[in-house]
């Protein structure tokens, strides 16, 4: 049966493992402060986007997305080019995005400007950016979903350290890449858009799971919507199964209408997985769950630094026990990527390239589960070379994403007034 615990040495004896498996040795303490400090300082170097939602023109040759975005951000008014930031919203908010693609794009890449809104011919540029009430989101989602062959849905949820355009243009890139005939839809909850965040996104991750579970209700009750796939990376993989878990408890399974969920880079404890994916199963699923790994994923590194050596699940090797027995009877296909080239030096955001978003494009867009062996997704890229890779070692490039600033200006303009009353979100009608 799929989920079954089978072994008490796995539910007791899992967690330490895991730190041989992902590679991650320990190290002397004193080192280890060094070098995330010497991280942090190098991350707070760095330059890091910032108001590109100014809006600008597009040109000929260029290529346009159309998002729908859910977000349990807060709304900010200035600085200009926001539109949300890292403070947690009282509701679920939603927005209507076009991103211009230039001409010349490498598939994989996010082109930015060097200043808003940039050059149509070189650079993502933003065409519209609008606020909308629910009423407003319906009407537009309907007319979309209506136009896509299938009535097909795609959902992508970001992970830690990420701003609110920086979730923007990633879905419109892989949106792009992949040639996906789906409705794409952005589901952006409140990082706080800084490497020195885990702990905040970590709780702002789980602010969101009722937001999440809402909008994944009002989708599978719209008639207008054939089938639903979740992408999710990193951290938002914690947020996403962690929905799905409560969703499969209230509703004693999963829905039928959601096909796909891909787990990229899964920032989750494989202890944690184990009870996650047991209670999801514990009534039957037609939900395909596919994993990507990468042994190599330094940003995952950290995460498992952070938490005292524990086996991150986008780490681990698939061939090794007991991964490879929980794999196979949880039912979760495998996408090893330790081999792709990556376009970030943590090797953190491989599923994006050109090479992978465009075979999972195809995909789904043939309608094809990607567990199906006619799909050569795991010919492709699951090569499941066996050795791990000492990812802690190189724990300083794990930061490569830090802010230029400490902090994101719009968080200490939109706390949360902790004395008012805290209602439940409304079901969806």
């Amino acid at each position: 049966m799929r989920g079954r615990m089978r072994s008490s040495g796995w539910l007791f004896g899992g967690a330490r493992k895991g730190a041989e498996e992902n590679g991650a040795a320990r190290r002397a303490p004193a080192a280890v402060v060094l070098t995330l400090t010497a991280a942090l300082i190098a991350g707070g170097c760095a330059g890091r986007p910032y108001g590109n939602l100014v809006l600008g023109t597009t040109t000929p040759g260029a290529s346009t997305v159309d998002l729908l975005v859910a977000t349990t951000r807060a709304p900010v008014v200035e600085p200009p080019g926001v539109m949300f930031g890292g403070s947690r919203g009282r509701d679920l908010s939603f927005a209507d995005i076009v991103v211009s693609i230039p001409p010349n794009h490498k598939p994989g890449n996010v082109e930015w400007p060097s200043s808003p809104p940039g050059d149509p011919q070189r650079d993502f540029v933003t065409l519209r950016a609008d606020k909308m009430d629910l009423a407003q989101a319906k009407a537009m989602f309907n007319a979309r979903v209506a136009r896509t062959p299938g009535h097909r849905v795609l959902i992508f949820v970001h992970g830690y350290n990420t701003r609110f355009e920086e979730a923007v243009y990633r879905q419109v890139q892989i949106v792009h890449d992949a040639g996906v005939n789906e409705a794409p839809v952005l589901f952006t909850w409140p990082s706080g858009g800084n490497v020195a965040d885990y702990v905040y996104d970590r709780d702002s991750a789980m602010y969101s799971r009722d937001a999440f579970e809402l909008l994944l209700h009002a989708l599978v009750s719209n008639k207008s919507v054939g089938s639903i796939s979740i992408l999710a990376h990193s951290m938002g993989n914690y947020l996403t199964v962690e929905t799905l878990r409560q969703m499969a408890i209230r509703d004693h399974g999963l829905p039928a209408k959601l096909k796909d969920v891909m787990l990229a880079s899964p920032d989750i404890d494989v202890d944690v997985f184990r009870r996650q994916i047991a209670q999801i199963d514990a009534t039957p699923r037609s939900t395909q769950f596919t994993l990507f790994v990468s042994r190599d994923d330094k940003a995952l590194g950290l995460s498992s630094f952070l938490a005292r050596d524990s086996t991150r699940l986008g780490a681990l090797d698939p061939t090794k026990q007991p991964y490879s027995e929980m794999l196979q009877e949880a039912d979760v296909n495998v996408i090893d990527l330790t081999n792709v080239e990556s376009n970030d030096s943590a090797n953190h955001s491989k599923f994006a390239t050109g090479e992978v978003v465009s075979a999972i494009g195809g995909r789904l867009a043939a309608g094809q589960p990607l567990s199906d062996s006619k799909t050569g997704l795991v010919e492709t890229f699951g090569t499941f070379a066996k050795g791990a890779v000492n990812v802690a070692t190189d724990v300083a490039v794990g930061a490569v994403t830090a802010p230029a600033k400490l902090t994101d200006p719009t968080r200490q303009e939109q706390s949360v007034d902790t004395t008012a009353d805290v209602k439940p979100l409304p079901q969806p009608k």
